[in-house]
């Protein structure tokens, strides 16, 4: 078996866009859904759906967030 070094000098050989593929491959094998974690988020959006629908949750449009980046 090889090294995550050997690895990454043979994929470090390939063209540009085989490397992307290659990470694609690699970060949607990583990318495994997890029920604990989704029931953590779940839970938080529901909390901020509640609170922004009661007044309680400031929001900031969209247009206000993305002028930071002009």
């Amino acid at each position: 078996m090889l090294s995550s070094q050997e690895l990454y000098q043979q994929a470090n050989q390939l063209p540009p866009l085989e490397k992307l593929r290659l990470a694609e491959l690699l970060l949607a094998d990583l990318d495994t859904p997890d029920q604990a974690l989704d029931a953590i988020w779940l839970d938080e959006a529901k909390e901020r759906w509640q609170a922004y629908q009661a007044g309680e949750l400031a929001s900031v449009s969209y247009e206000q967030v993305m002028s930071k980046y002009k």
